[in-house]
């Protein structure tokens, strides 16, 4: 009985062991790494090792009259959060519409797929291809221009917020809604039989029994557009082009590429994580209090 159990221990470390190491050596290490270096200096030819709360201090302060470039985390606090919203308001309705009207399973699986289908094309392409719809000589201009809405190309589509956000929202729609398709998938139809039963229409239905239990689902894919975005410095580059739409990401990309601050985008790449790190706690949180409420 005692060989069984060592020999059962030794198969479950044995497994265990190699995603462990694997996990410590290209997650772990490279944050800790990331941690150090952030409290060195940047030397003229090389990081210099030595102690310094610098990088950390200039981050909140103000620099020349301007202001710290926490404001700059703030604006694409304030950016993810817009996209986060809009990839739910997106995803909801889409995901409540293949659950619960298209009847058919081989239909339900057609429209799922067709919804998820962006996540098989590269990042780069999804992005570029915003480019080209909204660009001076895009989609976009050239049906404006058939239409004889406008006699020439508008440059107001490209190179701006709402271009970033409008990328940022196609590319990250399919991970909010893959969660709220699943939550709502494990809905138990006869709660919602019995809500009828009770003399609840469909929006009190929706409400007070289809929201609430897919809540869990809403949270986590609310967290993925939110955590996504937040980190996110290709949109912003291919779309943004323009100094009002630089996000944080793309300063921490700026400091490791052409400044050569590795100290600095170091330790802004900190304070993301711990902010994201936060806000993944409390929506872990959120999501067990309702998960618990579903249970019960």
């Amino acid at each position: 009985m005692e060989k069984k159990k060592t020999k059962h221990k030794f198969l479950k470390y044995g497994i265990i062991a190699p995603v462990a190491i694997w996990l410590f050596m290209f997650l772990v290490l490279p944050y800790v790494n990331l941690f150090i270096y952030s409290f060195w200096k940047n030397g003229p030819f090389d990081v210099v090792k030595e102690f310094t709360l610098e990088n950390y201090i200039k981050f909140f302060a103000s620099q020349g009259g301007s202001k710290g470039q926490y404001t700059l985390l703030l604006d694409t606090l304030k950016t993810s959060l817009i996209v986060t919203v809009i990839t739910v308001i997106i995803s909801f309705p889409l995901a409540y519409f293949i659950n619960f009207v298209v009847q058919k399973v081989k239909y339900k699986q057609m429209v799922y797929m067709m919804a998820i289908i962006p996540l098989w094309v590269s990042y780069i392409m999804r992005a570029y291809a915003w480019k080209i719809i909204l660009g001076t000589n895009g989609v976009l201009n050239s049906f404006l221009m058939w239409l004889g809405i406008t006699n020439k190309p508008l440059d107001v589509f490209l190179y701006s917020n709402i271009s970033v956000i409008l990328a940022m929202v196609h590319i990250y729609t399919p991970y909010v809604l893959m969660p709220i398709y699943t939550s709502l998938e494990q809905i138990p139809r006869n709660l919602m039989e019995a809500s009828k039963d009770l003399g609840c229409n469909g929006f009190k239905t929706l409400c007070k029994v289809v929201i609430p239990l897919s809540l869990p689902g809403i949270i986590t894919g609310a967290t993925y557009s939110f955590a996504l975005s937040m980190g996110d410095f290709l949109a912003p580059s291919l779309l943004g082009g323009s100094t009002t739409s630089t996000k944080i990401a793309n300063i921490v990309q700026m400091q490791f590429g052409t400044s050569n601050n590795w100290p600095y985008g170091a330790a802004i790449g900190i304070i993301i994580l711990i902010f994201v790190i936060g806000l993944l706690e409390l929506t872990n949180r959120t999501e067990k209090h309702y998960s618990k409420l579903e249970e019960n």
